[in-house]
């Protein structure tokens, strides 16, 4: 066997087994993305529905309460960047980490100072190779994220929203993190989770008359009491849909781009594999030339000799 059908034989074993790596991992990424596209519709109603409930609160009461008052010169935000522990998923990660950096300069544009907060590896790792300073972080859960996790990362959030910005706390808290669409579809996008955004107040009773000023609930024991309850609820709601949107997002970049792997490891094995047999093709007619020159060489030398 010649050295370069030796060099093509190599090289195709090598791909080969490449090939059976990437088609296990996409066929793993598969079955994952199923559980997290289930786990996704099934917590995004609740967060939704409780958003919508705080919301009610705070626009059914006159109580100004911390987590819903608006700072008049906020001069602090706190960063969620919400990221993955591995790689091998296309750009998953490097759109949610130049999403981050987009916020964070508009942040800074308004003159606001930024506290990073990063889940997952890969966040942790671009933010320590740049030397930034890391507020708090949290790895080895973004493949499947549990409720206790958001409640972990949740805490140290909502106790920088409350503490005044004088002793180290923030008067805003923006999340990032990739929202799941369709097992094609992943969009890194950017969300203001603190102050709540009370713009799209619930809208007035059509049966009331013009003019007519409707009345404010009534909360027991008070709707001051009542917000404390729900909005560590309501951040730890949106905290989990978000991890639980960005693991199926990931799943679903790392099928796609194991995809494309185990394709591109196909073809090139076809490729190979034409060219081991054009080289082979080549040493068979090589033998062929030189048994029949060694023949013609015989029989002259034959045909000389009588």
């Amino acid at each position: 066997m010649g050295a370069k059908l030796r060099v093509y034989k190599r090289r195709i074993r090598s791909v080969t087994a490449t090939k059976k790596i990437t088609k296990a991992m996409e066929m793993i990424a598969a079955s994952r993305v199923v559980k997290a596209q289930r786990q996704v519709a099934a917590s995004t109603p609740y967060a939704s529905e409780l958003t919508r409930a705080v919301t009610a609160v705070a626009t059914g009461s006159n109580t100004q309460h911390p987590l819903t008052t608006e700072a008049e010169q906020p001069s602090r935000a706190a960063l969620l960047l919400i990221t993955s522990d591995r790689g091998l998923a296309g750009g998953y990660s490097s759109n949610v980490l130049k999403a981050g950096e987009q916020l964070t300069e508009r942040l800074k544009a308004e003159g606001k100072e930024v506290d990073a907060y990063i889940v997952g590896r890969k966040g942790v790792s671009y933010y320590s190779f740049r030397e930034r300073k890391v507020v708090e972080s949290w790895t080895g859960f973004t493949d499947s994220p549990t409720y206790a996790d958001a409640k972990a990362i949740a805490a140290p959030l909502i106790e920088a929203v409350q503490r005044d910005t004088a002793e180290g706390g923030v008067d805003e808290l923006h999340i990032v993190f990739t929202e799941f669409i369709s097992m094609m579809t992943q969009t890194a996008l950017d969300d203001r989770l603190l102050p709540l955004s009370l713009d799209k107040a619930a809208e007035p009773d059509e049966s009331a008359q013009a003019g007519e000023i409707l009345p404010l609930f009534d909360f027991e024991p008070s709707a001051e009491d009542v917000l404390d309850a729900l909005l560590p609820r309501y951040v730890e709601s949106r905290i989990y849909n978000a991890l639980l949107q960005a693991a199926a997002s990931k799943h679903a970049a790392t099928r796609r781009a194991m995809k494309s792997a185990t394709d591109n490891a196909e073809d090139l094995i076809k490729s190979l594999s034409r060219l081991a047999n054009a080289a082979r093709q080549a040493e068979i007619t090589q033998e062929i030339s030189e048994i029949v020159g060694g023949a013609s060489a015989l029989a002259d030398a034959t045909a000389g000799s009588d």
